[in-house]
């Protein structure tokens, strides 16, 4: 009985670091959070200039507007579906809000509530018909990525003369719209752009979505098994279509970003920056099937690929070798996720 107490506890024993690995990586972002603090010792050692506050500011910037996209896609995805259009809907959101204005001389107030609906409208568009028709969103989506980007081109072309939008730094509305989507203010004498607080904002309410609402286990359900969803009373194609609507939402506003940043915007931009959210959603650990993942890691995969760019360049990195240095980072960061999810399941 002695011998059979003592192998009970030295059992449990064994079993106790496992249990406390697996509570500690349960969460989707967990990894994701083991590859930022990688990646960010290896920049901290090889790039000086990567250790200053101010190299922090444009991390976050950039990070910034990847991550605003990132976490609608990131809850797309939990609802299991994809967005290929996301990318140029950035800059088509922009130029209906510029053209818009000044082809009406109207206040640019006027202009970002079309581009808002016009967005909207896209996003509705692109749920709508993939619930209704059950062709995959991949397909709906990379068609309505080509409309887009082929509109983009000729509609600037044809309004304007250029393929670019007109400045608007002169026009009514111009000041008081840069506040709101692209300001900047002082902390500790380093300048932060105003999207790094948007992000921050949005991903506080997606998590909050996601872990504390109704709709949140309605999109965990809608991507993880929608025919028992839809059994059990979940209005699937409604939470797909709204998630839908919600990565437009995004788009559009990073659009509104760029356009009171830059004051004008090329109609050719865009082109490849959704597979950057989608890739920002995977590293923070969604699964490319639906039902699994979370904001917050969404937000962490945007801050790697912030971290990447900029680390690259502060590190004096041949730029020729851009793309394939970042793409082997954040394939390392991916095996990493993948590497911790199969020790977290041994350990259950």
């Amino acid at each position: 009985m002695a011998q059979a107490l003592a192998d009970g506890e030295a059992a449990d024993e064994r079993l106790a670091p496992r249990s406390a690995l697996a509570r500690l990586f349960a969460h989707p972002e967990a990894a994701a959070f083991v590859g930022a603090a990688a990646i960010y010792l290896v920049f901290y050692a090889l790039a000086p200039p990567f250790r200053e506050t101010a190299a922090l500011s444009s991390i976050l910037y950039v990070s910034s507007t990847w991550g605003i996209p990132a976490v609608a896609v990131a809850l797309l995805m939990i609802g299991g579906e994809f967005d290929l259009s996301a990318g140029v809907a950035v800059v088509s959101a922009a130029l209906v809000a510029s053209m818009v204005s000044y082809q009406l001389t109207a206040n640019l107030w006027v202009g970002v509530g079309v581009s808002l609906a016009v967005a909207l409208g896209v996003g509705f568009l692109n749920g709508y018909l993939t619930v209704k028709t059950g062709i995959p969103s991949f397909l709906v989506t990379l068609g309505t990525f080509f409309m887009l980007a082929g509109l983009n081109l000729a509609l600037t072309r044809f309004v304007t003369g250029n393929v670019a939008s007109p400045d608007i730094a002169r026009m009514d509305g111009f000041e008081s719209a840069r506040r709101v989507f692209a300001s900047s203010f002082d902390v500790g004498g380093v300048a932060v752009r105003v999207t790094v607080l948007w992000w921050l904002g949005f991903i506080a309410l997606a998590t909050w979505v996601l872990t504390r609402t109704r709709t949140g286990n309605w999109i965990f359900a809608a991507g993880g098994a929608p025919l028992s969803a839809r059994a059990v009373g979940v209005p699937v194609a409604r939470v797909k279509i709204g998630l839908f609507m919600a990565v437009s939402f995004a788009a559009w506003f990073v659009g509104m970003h760029q356009l009171f940043a830059f004051d004008t915007v090329q109609s050719g931009e865009g082109v490849g920056k959704e597979f950057y959210y989608i890739i920002a959603a995977v590293v923070g650990g969604c699964l490319l099937t639906g039902g699994y993942g979370s904001a917050v890691g969404a937000a962490v995969g945007a801050f790697i690929f912030g971290m990447t760019t900029q680390g690259i360049v502060y590190a004096g990195w041949n730029p020729d070798w851009f793309k394939f240095l970042l793409g082997a980072l954040l394939l390392g960061v991916i095996l990493l996720n993948g590497w911790v999810r199969r020790r977290v399941e041994a350990a259950r």
